[in-house]
């Protein structure tokens, strides 16, 4: 078993589905577990978990994200800015229209609650090429 695989798959809240829908949009397998949702709150909560090297392409969206690391160790990156390592208990504020990405370490697995304020409008863009994922501790 991967460093971490039992914590994420055993988090309090839920293991999700392959994730499919996003896949063309990251390098790995990840699984998404959607938690709460409104549509007169215009907000989301999910349950996002990454296999080991599983990042998600640079990407923005429209409106704030809110990212609570839960379970494993993972990266998070804002463009022209260096990575941060994401530990349980952690937590990113993605302010609207920021180029970034996130996703697991090379070695273990990674889980983060996303949270969604606002109807979101996603732009994604380029993959995290390995060379770059490759120079991070």
């Amino acid at each position: 078993m991967a460093k971490n695989e039992e914590e994420v798959k055993n988090s309090v809240f839920g293991f999700g589905d392959s994730n499919e829908a996003y896949a063309k949009f990251f390098t790995g397998t990840s699984y998404l577990k959607g938690l709460a949702s409104s549509k007169e709150a215009k907000t989301s909560v999910s349950n996002v978990s990454f296999e080991p090297g599983c990042r998600n392409n640079w990407h923005e969206h429209t409106v704030p994200q809110i990212l609570i690391a839960v379970a494993g160790e993972g990266w998070y990156q804002e463009e022209g800015k260096p990575a941060q390592k994401m530990l349980p208990g952690d937590v990113v504020i993605v302010n609207p229209n920021t180029k970034h990405w996130h996703g697991a370490t090379k070695d273990s697995w990674f889980a983060h609650i996303a949270i969604m304020v606002g109807d979101s409008k996603n732009t994604w863009y380029e993959p995290v090429s390995d060379e770059e994922y490759n120079k991070l501790g």
